[in-house]
């Protein structure tokens, strides 16, 4: 007897096995195909910009002898001041791009007093070069033209045009006495 009942629990056994097998392969393809649906859809990763973007024409703008007010109304505030270097502004800038390296400039503004002594910088570029450098997400496909033809607009009737009224004479000057803004005390 205690044989014929462990012959009747193997194919129990046997399901359970068979259906744990099944499962870890559907999790195996399930995984696979999800790593597949994720190479293919990508996340937007965004532009990283840090500091002061100082381009090539404010720099340009600069002139020993002027003054700090005028140097912060063309570069903008500085991004590093130091108590020990009070005669320094340093005007940093960093974008990180994806898939590319990190790139820095630098602009040292050097005041002797309160007027501008010297400057050092990097090479920077202009505002028109550093928008194209930003450059856009490609758009695919054909971008519409949006005029529409004499043809198109004849499909449509004109708007009406409401006579103009006639302009009224000017009113009377009003009386220049007040009523009191308080109630007097009494």
């Amino acid at each position: 007897m205690p044989v014929k009942a462990h012959c009747s629990a193997r194919p129990g056994v046997t399901l359970f096995i068979g259906a744990c097998l099944a499962a870890l392969a559907g999790c195996s393809s399930l995984d696979s195909a999800s790593n597949r649906l994720a190479s293919i859809v990508t996340p937007y990763k965004v532009a990283v910009v840090q500091g002061n973007f100082v381009s090539s024409e404010q720099v340009e703008a600069l002139q020993p002898g002027m003054s700090r007010q005028q140097v912060r109304d063309i570069l903008g505030t500085p991004l590093v001041t130091s108590l020990f270097h009070v005669e320094r502004w340093e005007y940093v800038f960093t974008i990180q791009r994806p898939g590319q390296e990190l790139q820095t400039r630098k602009l040292t503004v050097f005041f002797q007093g309160d007027l501008l002594q010297r400057f050092d910088s990097d090479t920077m570029p202009s505002e028109t070069e550093f928008v194209a450098s930003l450059g856009s997400r490609s758009t695919k496909g054909k971008v519409p033209v949006l005029e529409a033809t004499d043809a198109q607009l004849a499909r449509f009737p004109a708007p009406e045009r409401a006579p103009k009224a006639p302009v009224p004479a000017p009113a009377e000057p009003a009386s220049n006495s007040y009523p009191p803004l308080e109630a007097p005390v009494r």
